[in-house]
């Protein structure tokens, strides 16, 4: 490689938790075209600020002049344990589209480079379903319990669709038609699972980018199911606040941290494109704590110069700060508030039907004597 497309190479490279395959990529920057990346979300819960973890990925990608396509799986939603019923993912899908584009203009990244895909807009032609056949015929049950056990939901004596879900997904990278495709450390062993399963077929295996994840603010994977470990992107900023402080923060503790895994892979890499790398702390007593490096923040975290009641109100002021832009984006849009609620309407609260008790005849006031019928006169 030269220097020009070295440079673009180590701009793909940077923020992986892993890079697998990455001779596929060197090879054609070497050749001096633009690799076409695809990020796939399936459309069920609600999109959370751990979104942007690939969101900043991607802005670094459109930046190494790659193709990126976002694909809408709405396919995928469905047969994911039925998360989302068939009539609302078509809105799902909307809703997705308008928020993912949200949140990367929130960062300063130009989006009309962007390819959306809806996954059913090419996931029921006769060729993608005679690869799915085909490439059934070939997977155990085992194996495709196994490449899907992080991203499909487990349960005893779970659907059939959670088996074809991993397939769709490997068949996907062919279908599109892309080099490599990108994704969270979750989805590892389904990555590691296409490099196998592809060439199977007579199809060449892909580069993939494997994202850092975010733990959730009760410990754990964040979800966009689990109300209580995520952060809505369009939750109010009185709501940001109260979440961050219930999180869980464990003073000197940075294993499993999220309120640190906001700062590391949100909060600084956001500021760093948008051209000033710094993560603020205010202090009532003494000068604010400036950090352009995560580890010095760990390090202090460590130490107990930085203390969890310093670093939660600065990190729901910049998640507030971060988010403004795509909320002020909701608020101007009719259209998208009327897409949220086709998306995800309020739940239906039947009322209870006042049983009407039958107190019989004999209590106060039941009736008048002279309406009472006359006795038969002995």
């Amino acid at each position: 490689m030269d220097a020009a497309a070295k440079e673009r190479f180590d701009l793909i490279n940077d923020n992986l938790a892993e890079f697998l395959n990455p001779e596929l990529i060197e090879s054609i920057l070497a050749e001096g075209r633009n690799p076409r990346v695809y990020w796939g979300t399936a459309t069920t819960g609600r999109p959370h600020t751990g979104y942007y973890v690939s969101a900043l990925k991607i802005a670094q990608l459109l930046a190494a002049g790659c193709e990126i396509v976002v694909l809408l799986a709405d396919v995928h939603a469905f047969l994911d344990n039925l998360k989302a019923p068939l009539e609302l993912v078509e809105n799902r899908a909307k809703y997705y589209s308008k928020i993912i584009t949200a949140i990367l203009e929130s960062v300063g990244v130009p989006t009309e480079k962007l390819e959306f895909v809806l996954g059913s807009s090419y996931q029921k032609s006769p060729d993608y379903v005679m690869d799915v056949y085909r490439l059934a015929s070939l997977t155990s049950e085992h194996d495709a319990r196994k490449s899907g056990a992080e991203i499909v939901k487990q349960s005893t004596n779970a659907p059939l669709s959670g088996l074809l879900y991993p397939i769709l997904q490997v068949l996907d990278e062919e279908h599109l038609k892309v080099d490599a495709q990108l994704g969270g450390l979750d989805q590892r062993k389904l990555f590691v699972a296409a490099t196998e399963w592809l060439p199977k077929i007579g199809y060449r295996k892909r580069a993939h980018l494997v994202t850092p994840m975010v733990a959730g603010l009760s410990g754990g994977k964040m979800s966009s199911s689990d109300q209580d470990s995520k952060i809505d992107l369009l939750d109010p900023p009185e709501s940001v606040a109260k979440k961050i402080r219930k999180a869980e923060s464990a003073p000197r503790v940075i294993q499993d941290n999220g309120i640190i895994g906001m700062v590391e892979f949100i909060l600084l890499p956001a500021a760093a494109l948008k051209g000033n790398k710094e993560f603020r702390v205010e202090r009532r007593d003494g000068e604010p704590l400036i950090y352009t490096d995560i580890q010095q923040l760990k390090d202090d975290y460590v130490n107990d110069v930085l203390t969890p009641q310093l670093l939660k109100p600065a990190v729901a002021a910049a998640l507030n700060s971060l988010m403004a832009p795509i909320q002020a984006a909701y608020q101007a849009s009719p259209e998208w508030q009327e897409i949220t609620l086709k998306a995800y309407p309020p739940p239906v609260v039947e009322k209870k039907q006042k049983k009407v008790k039958d107190k019989g005849s004999r209590y106060p006031g039941a009736a008048k004597a002279q309406d009472l019928p006359e006795r038969p006169k002995a």
